[in-house]
C-alpha cells in the first residue's frame, strides 16, 4: 500500500524502501502523457482561443459595431492584462490551497464573461468583461505550469510544458478560420457574425469546464489516478528528484519568492517575450490584412506563421531537456524573435519579406516562454515558492501585454513602425536579462563547488536546487 503524506518521516523519505524499477516507471510517464498533458493541452487551447477572439471579432465588424474609435480597441485588449497580472499570485494561492479541480471552477467563470462579450451593446460592457475575464483566467496556466511539474522530475518538465503551452500557438493557428466560420452565421438570431464568435466561444469553454472537473487528477500524494504500488513509485521518484513537499510555510515561501532574483530575471525575460507574443495574438490579423490580403485570407495566412511556430518550440524544447541547456536555446529564440521584427521595420513594403519575418517573430517569441516558466521553477525549490514563481513568471510576466496593446498606434497601420520597435527593443531586454540570468547561477554553481572543495556546508540561502554528478548543489542551466 502507497504510503500517505502522514506516514512520510520528518525528512520527506517513505517509512519503508520503495523499489523503482524501470518498467512500472515508464507505465506511469505513458499514462500521464496520455492523460494529464493531453487534457490540459486543450484546455490551454481554449484558454487562448477565447482571449484571442477579440482580434478575429474586430476585423469582422465589432469595432464599427460598437464604435471603438480611437485606441479604445487598444485599452480593452489591456484591460485584460490589467486584471491577469494583478489576480495572477492571489489566484495561484488560492489554486494550490483547493488543488486542480479549482480549475475547471475558474473556466467556467471566465467561459461566462466570454459568452457574455457577444450581447455586450457598448464599449464599456466590452471593458468590463475583458476585466472579469482577466480576473478569473489569471491562475489558469500557472495553476497549469504547477500541476504538470508536480508529477514530472525536472529532466522530464520542459517537453511536457511546452507541449501544453503549443495549445496556445494551436489556438491562433486555427481560431482565425474557426472565428471566421462562425461569422458566417451572421444574422442569425438577430445578431452579427462577431457576436457568434464570443457566445459559441465561451459556450465551448463551460463545456471543457465540466469535462475538467471529472478528469483532471489531484496532486501526487492524493491522486486516484494510481493504484497503491504505481503512487508509492510516483512519489518516491520526486522525492529523489527533490520535488517532495511535507510542511510548506505560505507566508515564509512568498516572501523567499518575492526577494529572489532570479525569480525576478526570469519574469522580466517572460515580460519581454510575452509582449510580442501579445502583439501577434491581437494584431497578426490586421499586420496581415494591412499587407493587402482580405480578412478570409488574413485568417489563412496566418495558419503556416503558427505551425511553424509550433513545431519550432517543441524541437527546441526537447532538445533543450534532453542536453540539459536552457539558456541558448531561449537566446536562439529571441535573437529569431529580433530577427523577424527588424525585417518589419527594414522593408515596409514588401509583402513577401514582412510576411517571411511573422515566421521569424512567432517562432522566436514561442520558443522562449516555456523554456524561461521551466528554467525558472527547476532552480527555486518547491512548494508555495514555486507557486508564486509560476505566478510572477507568467502573470506578471503578462504585464508586457499591457505594453504591446498601447504601441500598435491604428494611425500607423499598416506599418506600425512604433509597434515593431518597441518590440526590437524587448527583444534586446529579454537577451540581457537571460543573460544575467545565466551568468548569475554559473557564479552560483562555481561558489558551491568550491565550498564543497573546502569542506564546507553548501546551503546559505536554504533553496532546493539541482543535485548534479553527487557534486555539491547545482543550479541548471
Amino acid at each position: 500500500m502507497a504510503p500517505s503524506l502522514n506516514q512520510y518521516n520528518m525528512d520527506g523519505t517513505p517509512p519503508t524502501p520503495v523499489v523503482i524499477d524501470s518498467y512500472t516507471e515508464k507505465r506511469i510517464l505513458r499514462k500521464l502523457d496520455l492523460t494529464l498533458i493531453p487534457m490540459l493541452w486543450l484546455l490551454m487551447i481554449v484558454s487562448f482561443a477565447d482571449r484571442s477572439a477579440i482580434g478575429n471579432a474586430k476585423i469582422q465588424g465589432m469595432d464599427i459595431d460598437l464604435h471603438l474609435t480611437g485606441n479604445k480597441y487598444n485599452m480593452a485588449v489591456m484591460v485584460f492584462t490589467i486584471a491577469y497580472m494583478v489576480f495572477g499570485i492571489p489566484a495561484n494561492i488560492v489554486f494550490r490551497l483547493l488543488g486542480p479541480k479549482s480549475l475547471a471552477g475558474m473556466m467556467v467563470l471566465w467561459g461566462l464573461c466570454a459568452g457574455a462579450q457577444g450581447l455586450i451593446k457598448n464599449y464599456a460592457g466590452l471593458v468590463a468583461f475583458r476585466f472579469l475575464m482577466g480576473v478569473f483566467e489569471a491562475g489558469f496556466v500557472p495553476g497549469c505550469a504547477y500541476l504538470i511539474g508536480s508529477y514530472y522530475k525536472k529532466d522530464e518538465f520542459l517537453k511536457r510544458y511546452a507541449f501544453f503551452f503549443s495549445g496556445a500557438i494551436i489556438a491562433g493557428a486555427f481560431n482565425g478560420l474557426f472565428s471566421f466560420a462562425l461569422a458566417k452565421a451572421d444574422g442569425a438570431g438577430g445578431l452579427a457574425g462577431w457576436r457568434w464568435i464570443f457566445i459559441v466561444e465561451g459556450i465551448i469553454t463551460v463545456a471543457m469546464a465540466l469535462l475538467a472537473y471529472i478528469l483532471l487528477p489531484t496532486f501526487p500524494k492524493s491522486t486516484t489516478l494510481f493504484n497503491d504500488h504505481d503512487k508509492a513509485i510516483l512519489l518516491e521518484r520526486l522525492r529523489l528528484d527533490g520535488n517532495h513537499t511535507t510542511d510548506d510555510d505560505l507566508r515564509t515561501n512568498v516572501l523567499a519568492a518575492l526577494l529572489d532574483w532570479k525569480i525576478w530575471l526570469a519574469t522580466l525575460v517572460y515580460m519581454s517575450a510575452q509582449e510580442n507574443v501579445s502583439s501577434i495574438a491581437a494584431f497578426l490579423p490586421s499586420i496581415l490584412k494591412g499587407l493587402g490580403y482580405t480578412s478570409v485570407s488574413a485568417q489563412i495566412h496566418s495558419i503556416p506563421v503558427y505551425c511553424v511556430a509550433f513545431a519550432m518550440t517543441l524541437i527546441c524544447a526537447y532538445i533543450s531537456e534532453r542536453l540539459r541547456q536552457r539558456y541558448f536555446f531561449a537566446l536562439f529564440g529571441a535573437v529569431l524573435n529580433l530577427t523577424g521584427l527588424a525585417l518589419q521595420l527594414a522593408y515596409p513594403h514588401s509583402v513577401n519579406v514582412r510576411y517571411m519575418g511573422t515566421f521569424f517573430m512567432t517562432a522566436g517569441c514561442y520558443i522562449v516562454m516555456p523554456i524561461m516558466v521551466v528554467w525558472n521553477a527547476i532552480n527555486i525549490g518547491k512548494g508555495y515558492k514555486r507557486v508564486v514563481a509560476f505566478a510572477m513568471t507568467t502573470a506578471v510576466g503578462n504585464c508586457g501585454a499591457l505594453i504591446s496593446s498601447n504601441v500598435y498606434i491604428t494611425e500607423e497601420a499598416p506599418g506600425y513602425r512604433t509597434g515593431f520597435a518597441v518590440g526590437i527593443g524587448m527583444s534586446c531586454l529579454a537577451i540581457v536579462a537571460m543573460t544575467g540570468l545565466y551568468v548569475g547561477l554559473r557564479v552560483g554553481n562555481s561558489r558551491r563547488e568550491r565550498k564543497v572543495l573546502e569542506g564546507s556546508e553548501v546551503s546559505g540561502s536554504g533553496e532546493e536546487v539541482v543535485r548534479e554528478d553527487g557534486v555539491g548543489m547545482k543550479y541548471q542551466l
